[in-house]
């Protein structure tokens, strides 16, 4: 008997380690593909309404496949668009930013304070051309990136109504009411993390084009293209808005409207971004997620400082899938406070 539970425990270690050392290697292997597999997800998430409806027409592969190319050529025509727009941008950036440090350095300022301005001067384009070279190297990691993207947008699809049936079949049948919360539970915040992300982006886009009328930064073409690279880049937590209302401050000044450029400033700081993003959007979310709004803020904040632009989202949903455990740990106790009361008894 003794050594029947010997070679069980060694054979229990023995497939432990195995699984461990699978998992690992696993991880090692997609680690570098992460953030493509994960947005290749939300984004089939975000079509699957659409898709649900046209698979009845045309079938499922089909929708799938029209989807994703409908999705590849609108994200090439953006680039395009965006990669055009923010070289522009970024030049105008760059020529305003070099003009002010020019400024800065004839006024009478202490010997320290000119040298600092001197040295940021000068080693400002070497470090944008760096910048631009190791962009230039990483294409082919970022076509690679692509690929995987684009390849989980149309599996997630094509296989969108077996993954919640395959799920639940590796859970054993006493734990399925919990799973089943779980999932109802992340996709309740996962809609309204998606749909205030959204509006609210919308929202920044058409008050950034208004502020570049008012203030008299631009004509309204501009000013149009400027509030859509705002909803664009607000979905990039590192540029977000602010790049588009810092770079028409920096003109107003340039241009001797103090005024203006101190105006739109706040109207940009105020409206656009950043302030909206830790007040509006995590209010939009508690309330279509039925969460508490500190929670909200926490876990989107809290998961885009430690997982970057995964995290605003896997945040929220990480802590309520968290409360949905506690709720059911609460209740294991009470179950298990009742029966032993009723044995008592």
């Amino acid at each position: 008997m003794r050594l029947k539970d010997g070679m069980k425990r060694k054979e229990l270690v023995f497939w432990f380690v195995v699984v461990i050392l699978v998992l690992y290697v696993s991880w090692r292997v997609i680690q570098p593909f992460v953030s493509a597999l994960f947005f290749g997800m939300v984004l089939a998430y975000v079509f699957y309404p659409l898709h649900r409806r046209m698979k009845a027409r045309v079938g499922n592969g089909p929708s799938a496949a029209v989807l994703t190319v409908t999705m590849v050529l609108l994200g090439l025509a953006f680039m395009g668009f965006t990669l055009l727009s923010s070289l522009n941008i970024v030049k105008s950036f760059y020529h305003d930013l070099g003009g002010i440090l020019n400024w800065l350095t004839t006024l009478n300022l202490p010997h320290s304070i000119q040298s600092f301005f001197l040295n940021f001067r000068q080693q400002l384009m070497p470090r944008v051309s760096g910048y631009a070279s190791s962009i230039t190297f990483s294409v082919p990691m970022y076509i690679l990136q692509l690929i995987i993207f684009i390849s989980t947008f149309y599996y997630s699809l094509l296989y969108s109504d077996s993954m919640g049936r395959s799920i639940l079949r590796m859970v054993p049948r006493e734990q399925k009411g919990i799973v089943e919360e779980i999932l109802s539970g992340a996709d309740k915040t996962m809609n309204a993390l998606v749909r205030a992300w959204l509006l609210l982006n919308v929202a920044k886009g058409f008050l950034m084009t208004l502020g570049y009328i008012i203030f008299g930064v631009s004509n309204i073409y501009t000013a149009i293209v400027a509030g859509l690279l705002t909803f664009l880049f607000s979905f990039v937590p590192l540029l977000e808005g602010w790049m588009l209302w810092v770079a028409a401050a920096i003109y107003l000044f340039e241009s001797g409207s103090l005024l203006a450029a101190l105006g739109i400033s706040i109207y940009g700081a105020v409206l656009v971004s950043p302030l909206p993003d830790y007040t509006i959007r995590p209010m939009l979310v508690a309330k279509d997620a039925d969460l508490d709004e500190t929670l909200v803020f926490v876990g989107m904040t809290g998961g885009t400082l430690a997982l970057g632009l995964k995290g605003l989202l896997l945040g929220p949903v990480v802590l309520s899938l968290g409360l949905v455990l506690l709720r059911e740990w609460k209740n294991m106790q009470k179950r298990r406070a009742s029966a032993g009361r009723a044995l008592e008894q």
